[in-house]
């Protein structure tokens, strides 16, 4: 029993990272109705930004300025080139970001190598025992930063006038221009805090038990992919929901591997995408999405 409340505990810790990752591909979504398959080099850079420059100038100035980062990485993309193929088949602008990842990535792996970069946490290796439970003390503050960070978007999103500006601009493009919102300036910011995010989450993602930042942590943002997919891409709850989902299946999947063998190893990396395939079969739209009717 107590080692099943652990991998519970460490799944929703790590659903929660993965929730701040799949309500970046929310974000763009909802703003701007293309799937963003570059948010793994955002990812990547606001991780390797921070880990440059911990040594330097402390951790925490170091994080903020590797949120900071990733945010103007995000913001410089759409700027840059998202925006000029405004008015394109949104099918096309989702090739033009996978063009982007694989610019950005190519770069940062080269700057990374082989090596294995830590980011100065001051978390470590400490953690918490409650009876026979343990939690790694980064688990722990994963949930705690995920849940306020949420928190602050979701109240956003719902009560500021960013917000209001961004549900219009989702419900009808068209309209919401037409009744003043500057469409740009809502696509702009989508895609720094979509980077903001997501830098936040490489943290998470590279501290204790994992040794630190390498060239294969952006794969992780391809995990958080299903949790937007099975939570529906144009809702914000279904973002939470789904990373939950996606952390706590792995998490079971892992711990359990050893009585899973006869199918295979590496399930724990497989689980979520069966999750996604086995909820989209019931719900297209996904869990919380919206779902279109068309008439014929």
């Amino acid at each position: 029993m107590s080692t099943l409340a652990e991998i519970l505990l460490n799944g929703l810790s790590l659903g929660s990272v993965y929730a701040l990752i799949a309500l970046g591909f929310v974000v763009i979504f909802r703003a701007t109705e293309v799937v963003n398959f570059a948010h793994a080099s955002l990812l990547l850079a606001g991780g390797y930004i921070t880990a440059a420059l911990h040594d330097d100038i402390g951790f925490w100035p170091a994080l903020l300025a590797g949120i900071a980062g990733a945010a103007l990485v995000g913001a410089a993309v759409e700027f840059l080139v998202m925006r000029r193929y405004r008015g394109s088949d949104h099918s096309v602008l989702a090739i033009v970001t996978i063009g982007v990842d694989i610019l950005l990535t190519t770069e940062l792996t080269r700057r990374i190598g082989t090596d294995v970069i830590p980011l100065g946490d001051p978390w470590g290796d400490a953690v918490l025992k409650l009876g026979p439970v343990s939690l790694a003390h980064t688990r722990i503050a994963a949930f705690v930063a995920a849940v306020l960070l949420i928190g602050a978007f979701l109240l956003a999103f719902r009560y500021t006038s960013w917000g209001v500006a961004m549900r219009a601009a989702a419900e009808s493009s068209e309209t919401a221009a037409l009744m003043g919102v500057r469409l740009g300036r809502i696509s702009l910011s989508a895609w720094a805090v979509a980077g903001g995010l997501a830098a936040v989450a490489a943290l998470f993602l590279t501290v204790f038990p994992t040794p630190g930042l390498e060239r294969a942590t952006s794969l992780a943002a391809l995990k958080a992919f299903p949790a937007a997919i099975l939570g529906g891409l144009d809702s914000t709850t279904g973002a939470l929901v789904g990373g939950l989902l996606v952390g706590v299946t792995e998490s079971l999947a892992t711990g359990y591997q050893s009585d899973l063998t006869f199918l295979g190893r590496g399930l724990g990396d497989l689980a979520p995408y069966l999750v996604m395939v086995a909820i989209v079969l019931i719900r297209p739209a996904g869990l919380f999405g919206t779902k279109e009717l068309a008439r014929v």
